[in-house]
């Protein structure tokens, strides 16, 4: 037997995700950004510090992009990690194993904040269509 029950009003849809390209040029923008910041700061003589904090933009902006936008956002991100935040400043150059561990955590925290966003999100949204009680 079918029984029918009413379904809140306020129901609405997950929210889409923000354009790749928008995402990658947020990521170009404050990236930089974030890098100029940390060598004003001087902080920038720590890799670690400076990666830590691109991880952290990485992830914020994988709340809101997706997950086709989280390669892009890290190789940006590393790019300039790479080119101001390593010597010889203003040359990209690649490390082997430190560079390929950078991009790796770089990706993970863009693709952590994705995929909590779309959980997080996801879950909302299910709870919102809840069958409404007599």
């Amino acid at each position: 037997m079918v029984e029918w029950r009413y379904v809140s009003r306020e129901a609405r849809a997950v929210p889409r995700p923000w354009a790749a390209p928008f995402i990658w040029t947020a990521a170009y923008a404050g990236a930089f950004g974030l890098v100029h910041v940390l060598d004003l700061l001087g902080a920038l003589d720590s890799t670690g510090l400076a990666l830590a904090a691109l991880s952290l933009f990485a992830a914020l902006l994988g709340v809101r992009g997706s997950f086709v936008a989280a390669p892009g956002t890290a190789v940006l991100c590393w790019g300039f990690l790479n080119f101001f935040g390593t010597y010889p400043t203003g040359e990209i150059s690649w490390a082997g194993g430190r560079d390929l561990e950078w991009m790796a955590c770089l990706l993970a925290a863009a693709l952590i904040g994705t995929t909590t966003a779309r959980v997080l999100h996801a879950r909302a949204a299910y709870r919102r269509i809840t069958p409404y009680e007599n």
